[in-house]
């Protein structure tokens, strides 16, 4: 049995439900200290967040992952108990396999394996692991990163261990993603019976040409690196549940996923000039989840696809797709962000998985571009 999936297994059998950690991050810590890494707990709430640190020289190249996990969801759809990692048909199944456990599992066995063989490798090496990255992401990396800038702790190269492959392993590296803006609208009306819409106002016949207007609106055509910005409701509710009362309020939550071509005051400005077209009152909120960043070129890109195709044989494509990931709170400083993890068929599913043949080549990718930016590199 190889280190990485022994380690993966031992991750996944404990239960880590977003924020809680169950020990993960002081088993890893242990682990690496013996290897040098300085250990620092940097927890805020009931969030914990572990920064290891190997080094003080230039340039600083990162590792990124959180331990936490989504929860399980009914555990008789379960063809084995999520927590127990259970091996069969090559695959290892487990809540976290792929999301994000087999990535931390992978990274740290490469770190280990890169470090016993070039032990005065150049610049620094650190890992940065949170334990809420599937919850609120409040108390998690964008904490830590305010840390480090206090510190002038600039990160130069920054891997994310998302699951990024797609149809085998390795064949997609996020270069970027877009940016989350969610919000709540509350339209008010008159609530009354059914028989008397003269004396109340029901809120979904006014709001609905409003949400036609949202749903139809060209946000911009995006570029390429991205595709176009959508607008997407998530819930609506209205009513009190009986069939002859008109509601007295409507409450929306939806979320647009943008590209580089705009940004959060373009986005609510244009929003609120739709919604003002109508005739009805309204309370709007938002939440910024994160800004679209995007690393377009770089060492640590090159070294990636250099990587990739001498382990693999085959290319890798750059992408922008998906949701987002802790990346985005990296990407301001200045690092070159990409993520490279498993594949992500299974994320969040029922009987999460991660293959374990692609356990030992994820290892090896990720061991060859530390050799590629920290022996090799001039």
């Amino acid at each position: 049995m190889s280190d990485t999936l022994e380690l993966l297994k031992e991750l996944i059998s404990r239960v880590s439900v977003t924020p809680d950690d169950a020990g993960c991050q002081a088993f890893l810590a242990k682990r690496l200290a013996v290897l040098g890494f300085e250990v620092e707990q940097l927890d805020f709430n009931d969030t914990k967040n572990l920064w290891l640190k190997r080094g003080t020289a230039k340039p600083l190249f990162v590792f990124l992952g959180h331990t936490d996990v989504v929860p399980t969801g009914p555990l008789e759809r379960w063809d084995s108990p999520p927590f127990e990692p259970t091996m069969r048909d090559g695959h290892l199944y487990g809540r976290g396999a792929a999301d994000m456990k087999g990535g931390i599992a992978c990274f740290v066995t490469a770190v280990e394996r890169f470090v016993g063989q070039y032990p005065e490798h150049k610049g620094a090496i650190a890992l940065l692991i949170t334990s809420d990255e599937e919850g609120p992401a409040t108390d998690g990396v964008v904490k830590v990163v305010e840390i480090l800038e206090q510190r002038n702790e600039k990160i130069d190269w920054c891997l994310v261990g998302e699951p990024s492959s797609d149809q085998k392993i390795a064949d997609i590296i996020r270069v970027g993603r877009r940016g989350s803006l969610c919000a709540k609208l509350a339209v008010k009306g008159i609530q009354g019976h059914v028989a008397y819409p003269d004396i109340a106002n029901n809120p979904i016949h006014t709001f609905a040409p409003a949400l036609k207007a949202l749903t139809e609106e060209v946000w911009d055509q995006g570029n390429q690196f991205f595709p176009p910005t959508s607008l997407q409701v998530s819930n609506i509710n209205a009513g009190t549940g009986a069939e002859n009362i008109i509601p007295g309020e409507l409450e929306l939550q939806f979320n647009l996923r943008f590209c580089t071509e705009l940004d959060e005051t373009t986005i609510k400005r244009r929003v609120q000039a739709i919604l003002d077209q109508f005739d009805f009152e309204y309370e709007l909120t938002w939440r910024l989840s994160g800004n679209p960043f995007l690393t377009s070129g770089g060492a640590l890109i090159e070294a990636t696809h250099a990587s990739i195709k001498q382990i693999t044989g085959y290319d890798t494509q750059d992408d922008t797709g998906g949701g987002t990931s802790d990346g985005r709170f990296i990407a301001p400083t200045g690092a070159e962000v990409i993520e490279l993890g498993p594949l992500n068929a299974s994320i969040h599913k029922i009987n999460e998985n991660v293959s374990i043949a692609d356990l030992e080549v994820l290892t090896q990718i990720y061991e060859q571009i530390l050799i590629e930016l920290l022996v090799n590199k001039e």
